[in-house]
């Protein structure tokens, strides 16, 4: 923004310059031209009849000519016998020339040289030239000094905004007395105010959310402990609680993880976890639901055995298959490899592509009955959290891709 007013001012005074100064000096050169035509002429008058009067004393010599002259001017007397005297420089084809007939017979030319009106022209335009550097110089200034003036406050709401970007919500007060960066300050403020009640509004949901859910879960978990530690449970029993027992405990992690996502941390970035047994538990959950719907989890986690993930990788496998078994078709495929660094977990399915890539984008309200209205666009963003993509790939049938850093 400086820099366009700078150049604004000086645009606008080379305009001026422009537009005066030009006219001025060919106005001024011609004036000049004109002047020393008309003086030249009333010189060759005056000098005819000066030539007269010396005629009538005495001889014309170079002599006598000589001092009526300056430099860049010449004479040249021609008497009613023809006699011819030259006094001065030498006749050039540029000069200014006026002849004037003597009384009594004979002629006088007198000349002025066409340098020592240029000359006179450039001293005439030379303050023209001064004024026109000096409003320009004077118009930079001026433009540097106003642009500060009139950037300031746009620079100091630019900075605003940048710390509403970064979580701060409470601008302070500056004293703007330009209208428009007023109004953008009010606008900017009242944003900021907005923004801080919705946060926080969603901080206290998710708040809320989280006590209230894990409250019945830690019940539930304290009734199905009691329960596997009855004398008369069957072996069989206790190890189906047992499995429900880690199954809750997992459930409450993943609250955890939510909550702390949703306040803008990494959930679970300290906690790595091997890749490969992740896989497998990840198979075997949904193992009974692939099995009703007489499909099948095929898991190939041989070339990752000794790789380790963020620990919520998990929450995104169990998207990933729920999604595989909700919407797809066929045998569920969950494959990695690993390369510069990186880890691909990949879950296909036999199913159609879904087109284009909306299935990411938040969809709360329209979903199906199955959830994926926010699953995926969950899983997104808790991938983006911990450093990795979560990428549909453009195969025929349906290939999600997960990228994940190595430890």
């Amino acid at each position: 923004m400086r820099e366009r007013l700078v150049l604004a001012f000086v645009a606008l005074a080379v305009g001026i310059i422009a537009l005066y100064g030009i006219p001025r000096a060919y106005i001024v050169a011609d004036l000049i031209q004109t002047s020393e035509e008309r003086r030249v002429v009333r010189l060759a008058d005056f000098l005819a009849v000066l030539m007269a009067e010396r005629e009538a004393e005495g001889e014309v010599t170079e002599e006598f000519l000589e001092p009526l002259l300056i430099s860049g001017e010449h004479i040249v007397y021609v008497g009613a016998d023809g006699t011819r005297v030259q006094a001065g420089e030498e006749p050039a084809d540029d000069d200014i020339v006026a002849t004037a007939e003597i009384e009594g017979g004979g002629s006088v030319e007198f000349g002025r040289s066409n340098e020592l009106i240029s000359g006179r022209v450039q001293e005439a335009v030379m303050p023209v030239v001064v004024i026109g550097v000096a409003l320009m110089i004077a118009s930079a200034v001026v433009g540097v000094v106003l642009a500060r003036r009139l950037s300031r406050p746009f620079t100091r709401l630019a900075g605003a905004a940048r710390d509403l970007g970064t979580g701060s919500l409470a601008p302070e007060p500056a004293d703007l007395r330009i209208p428009e960066a007023r109004a953008i300050d009010q606008a900017l403020r009242a944003s900021a105010t907005t923004l801080e009640q919705r946060i926080r509004r969603e901080h206290e949901f998710a708040a809320n959310a989280s006590h209230q859910l894990r409250t019945p879960i830690t019940a539930l978990r304290l009734e199905l402990e009691d329960l596997s530690l009855w004398p008369e449970t069957p072996p069989p029993v206790r190890a189906q609680l047992e499995h429900a027992l880690r199954e809750i405990d997992r459930l409450s992690d993943a609250i955890g993880q939510l909550l702390e996502l949703a306040r803008g941390a990494t959930p679970g970035s300290d906690a790595w976890t091997p890749l490969g047994p992740m896989l497998e538990q990840a198979g075997r959950r949904w193992t009974a639901q692939a099995v009703s719907q007489r499909r099948e989890i095929r898991v190939e986690s041989a070339r990752v055995a000794d790789v380790t993930a963020p620990a919520p990788t998990t929450q995104i496998l169990d998207v990933l298959l729920h999604n595989a078994l909700q919407h797809g078709r066929g045998r569920v495929t969950v494959s990695a490899a690993r390369a510069n660094g990186y880890v691909t977990v990949s879950v296909a399915d036999e199913g159609q592509r879904p087109s284009g890539n909306a299935i990411f984008q938040r969809r709360a309200g329209k979903s199906t009955g199955g959830g994926e209205g926010i699953g995926l666009a969950l899983s997104a963003e808790l991938a983006e959290a911990l450093g990795g993509h979560l990428l549909l790939d453009s195969s025929p049938t349906t290939r999600f891709s997960l990228i994940l850093p190595q430890r």
